[in-house]
């Protein structure tokens, strides 16, 4: 339907989301994919955003033994690069994304991939629900008391803004949201810059007051005593890390070379987190930073750094802003990444396949609006409360990280005879590994009875729910296979019918899904229940593209060419019982309107024809079955009738 012809509702939809892309553009994947610096605004931002929280969270459990911040800051940045480089072999050894999902399922197998997925998952949904919540702490701290009720519908309308931003497409919501992340990065390197600058001179002064604190530290507290300190510290600031694997997980969008880009964001990624967060440490330190009530830390900072200038007050209020703004852009990673990790489940039926499926702007529809919904529910549930999400974020971040640095240390172990380089690799891996279960342990002990305990309830439910739609995928996909050691290898009889397809005569036009015993089934019950009526055949295709194929144009062209292949075989088979018998097929993301338009053609060249589908039957259908199995026969049926189009559904039931 085109726009003249369509709806309000069409026109709407088509004003705020877009015109349709064209999946057959050869330039298509350059036009959606991102270069490195528009990856690191996208995929970056959570991580560098985080550095407005993650900091200060550490630097307070501190307390009045602030000295360890110098230490803290180094541990902080070294950790940072670790993880990250951690992740830049997996973007090497693992280039077609999927990060850590992809990474816990091929190297530490099918349960570890999907508590790796589910973690994921739930995090991706905290990831803009704390970003989000953030952002409203951060704006609405400049505006009086009585605005205060307006904050919770203002975080609801930027998760909606978001979601259809993300309908779009995803270039160019980071496009949209760029100026912001740019406003950050320049107000923060003068921020840091300045202020450690300023205070060089002073370096000496720093350096005795923290020689004696520790001192003074051992005297209290003893060198085990500072040494939890300095972990707990550690830890609580592990919120610093979250966001790093956002690259390997979203590779699929990058420009190619998709490797080299990745790795190149990556490192734009860690040198802007390393930097922020240690230098922001440094400066706490540096000015004697300490809480002010209604006000963070690093709002303390800014106008401790800038209150000398004229216009001091001006920028500190600017880079405070920028902070809550980039939490804006923080959410956008949950947008980008979350999705694709439901669509990688979903590929591998831990989730309904609906959520592999692309819209008509080659974006992932229905996974942006679970995320968008879920958060909003997060959100409500949590009452707008920045505290509460925190802890619930946290958790799985590092169930993810350590699960990745497991399977990648496994996987650098089993192929050691392989890889020359294992033993380069290893060693990096098995610290992030220690590194992240030591905050995981942490986090969970600190935080578990704060809420902490509800983000593994969550994630709990997530998997078993995946495993639930599993097993049903595994029995129907039993039943199917069935039909195939039944009737793929028919015996054929009779002379070999070489004729052209007559348009005069009667035609079965079939909708086919690869080569399987379920056409097949279809094909001799056409045969069997109208016999001698149907003189041709003709079977047509439609090569969905979906998220696991939309994956580069040399993806495109294979599932177009296996499309081909398994059309080949029913002719074959329809000319050797005696038919004869051609071929039709398309390429689309919407399997019913691509078909519906491919079975409308075929019918004007062969007037006489009647349609026919086969559809799954259930003994006891229910809403899970509707779920999980779109019916798509049901719906080509329904657009073709509409067209006056004679179309019949074959049962083929499955015994589960």
């Amino acid at each position: 339907m085109n726009e003249e012809n369509g709806g309000i509702g069409d026109k709407i939809k088509r004003t705020l989301v877009g015109k349709p892309r064209d999946i057959r553009d050869p330039s298509i994947f350059h036009k959606l994919a991102l270069i490195p610096i528009l990856a690191w605004i996208g995929l970056g931002a959570d991580g560098l955003s985080s550095a407005s929280y993650g900091p200060e969270e550490a630097f307070k459990v501190l307390g009045k033994h602030t000295y360890l911040a110098l230490a803290l800051a180094v541990a902080t940045a070294l950790t940072v690069f670790i993880i990250s480089y951690a992740y830049s072999r997996m973007i090497e050894y693992f280039p077609s994304g999927g990060g850590g999902y992809v990474v816990a399922t091929h190297t530490l197998g099918e349960k570890a991939g999907v508590l790796s997925g589910s973690a994921l998952l739930v995090d991706y949904m905290l990831t803009i629900s704390v970003s989000i919540v953030a952002c409203g702490e951060a704006l609405f701290s400049f505006f009086p008391a009585s605005f205060q009720p307006f904050k919770t519908p203002f975080e609801i309308l930027a998760i909606v803004f978001l979601v259809v931003i993300n309908l779009r497409g995803i270039k160019e919501s980071v496009t949209m949201l760029a100026p912001i992340f740019i406003v950050f990065v320049l107000t923060h390197v003068l921020l840091i810059g300045y202020g450690i600058l300023k205070h060089i001179p002073e370096i000496g002064a720093v350096a005795g007051e923290v020689r004696s604190g520790f001192q003074s530290g051992l005297t209290t507290l003893g060198l085990g005593g500072m040494a939890l300190l300095f972990l707990r510290a550690f830890s609580m600031g592990g919120g610093t890390f979250t966001g790093i694997e956002a690259v390997s997980n979203g590779l699929q969008i990058m420009r190619e070379p998709r490797v080299q880009n990745g790795k190149k964001t990556m490192v734009y990624l860690s040198v802007s987190l390393a930097l922020t967060a240690g230098g922001i440490l440094v400066c706490y330190l540096f000015l004697g930073v300490s809480p002010v009530a209604g006000k963070t830390l690093n709002a303390v900072l800014a106008g401790q750094v800038f209150g000398g200038w004229s216009f001091g007050g001006v920028l500190a209020l600017i880079t405070i802003f920028s902070e809550g703004a980039l939490l804006l852009v923080a959410a956008q990673t949950g947008f980008v990444d979350g999705p694709r990790v439901m669509a990688n489940m979903a590929v591998d039926y831990w989730f309904p396949h609906r959520f592999a499926s692309l819209s008509s702007r080659l974006t992932m529809q229905n996974g942006v609006l679970l995320m968008g919904g879920s958060a909003i529910l997060l959100l409500l549930y949590s009452r707008g409360r920045i505290s509460t999400l925190i802890v619930m974020y946290s958790i799985n971040v590092f169930l993810t990280f350590s699960l990745s640095q497991l399977g990648m240390s496994r996987f650098f172990i089993k192929n050691r005879r392989k890889d020359p380089t294992w033993k380069k690799h290893l060693p990096v891996h098995l610290v992030g590994l220690a590194l992240c279960v030591a905050i995981l342990i942490v986090t969970i002990l600190e935080k578990f009875t704060h809420g902490g305990w509800l983000t593994l309830v969550i994630t709990s439910v997530v998997i078993m729910l995946c495993y639930l739609i599993k097993g049903h995928y595994n029995r129907v996909r039993k039943g199917v296979r069935e039909l195939d050691d039944m009737l793929v290898a028919i015996p054929h009889k009779g002379e070999y019918n070489t004729d052209p397809a007559d348009p005069k005569d009667m035609t079965a036009i079939q909708l086919v899904s690869g080569y399987n015993g379920f056409g097949v089934h279809t094909f001799l019950s056409i045969i069997r229940g109208f016999p001698g009526l149907y003189k041709n055949f003709v079977f047509v295709s439609v090569a969905e593209v979906d998220a696991g194929a939309f994956k580069g144009s040399d993806a495109v062209s294979c599932l177009d060419g296996s499309t081909c292949e398994a059309l080949k075989k029913y002719v074959d088979q329809a000319r050797r019982l005696g038919f004869p018998a051609e071929s039709r097929h398309d390429m689309g993301i919407d399997v019913v309107e691509t078909a519906s338009a491919l079975c409308q053609s075929v019918t004007r060249e062969f007037p006489k024809s009647t349609v026919f589908a086969g559809q799954t039957v259930f003994h006891r259908p229910g809403i899970v079955n509707r779920i999980l199995h779109n019916e798509t026969a049901f719906a080509i049926q329904q657009e073709l009738r509409w067209k006056g189009i004679t179309t019949v559904i074959l049962p083929i039931r499955i015994n589960i």
